[in-house]
């Protein structure tokens, strides 16, 4: 199964710069979106299935043009689980499940702390959504997240981790919550496959800086400990330009 996660700051501008051609060229089993700022009825859904894709489930913020994720998928799912229950992370719809015997894939958009007050909103997102997370492995073992965690693991994934130091997405404190999370049961499917540096999966639109590969790895595939020996292939795709982010895929090998 090959999964493709993809933040398209916008499906629908995203769309207009080609996406669809993309997706049918790239031909995942399975796209997470985040960020898709789109309900689905604003959507040209017909262009999505002839990529490929008749199953896509949406699961939009309340806030129009706003966060929202989505899963694209080839064959149909058993099962989907849109939100998580906890209302604050579901008014911004951060969080979309679909269930495959084998897998469970999991669409996830954790917040940026842009300021003081999302800072918090993100930190108490991040301490709810682990829990979250404890509860649902223990009925859902075999579980990918991919997503944009608005977080940098570690030095090796910031261009500049040194004049970042205090910035939102490299805090110690920010960090530390992800190191946490990978410990409790999950596998940084690129690092574990891919060690070089300068590898990153977002650049600001700013000063050129993905010209100049100034990025962050902010986004992850994170894949639950029982599957890490089917774990077969990782990669970052950033010739794909719909974004400021890119695409990275995680393939998983079931015999």
């Amino acid at each position: 199964m090959q999964i493709i996660s993809y933040n398209v700051n916008g499906i629908r501008a995203a769309m207009r710069k080609g996406f669809c051609d993309w997706l049918k060229a790239a031909n995942p089993d399975v796209i997470c979106l985040q960020e898709t700022k789109a309900e689905s009825s604003q959507v040209d859904l017909a262009e999505i299935e002839a990529a490929g894709y008749p199953y896509h489930y949406w699961y939009s913020a309340q806030k129009k043009g706003y966060s929202g994720v989505a899963i694209f998928c080839k064959t149909e799912p058993k099962h989907i689980e849109y939100g998580t229950g906890i209302d604050y992370m579901d008014f911004e719809g951060r969080n979309i499940r679909v269930d495959f015997d084998e897998v469970s894939v999991m669409s996830l958009y954790l917040p940026s702390g842009t300021n003081v007050a999302r800072l918090d909103t993100k930190f108490k997102f991040m301490d709810d959504f682990q829990t979250y997370v404890n509860e649902i492995k223990k009925d859902v073992p075999n579980l990918v997240i991919c997503g944009d965690y608005n977080i940098c693991h570690e030095a090796i994934d910031i261009h500049d981790p040194v004049r970042n130091k205090n910035t939102s997405g490299f805090l110690p404190e920010e960090r530390a919550w992800l190191d946490a999370f990978m410990k409790s049961g999950f596998i940084d499917s690129f690092r574990m496959l891919n060690k070089e540096s300068h590898n990153y999966t977002w650049w600001s639109y700013r000063a050129n800086s993905r010209a100049n590969n100034k990025g962050w790895r902010i986004d992850y595939n994170l894949v639950s400990a029982p599957l890490k020996d089917n774990i077969k292939r990782a990669v970052i795709l950033p010739e794909a330009h719909h974004s400021d982010h890119c695409p990275h895929m995680v393939q998983l090998q079931f015999s």
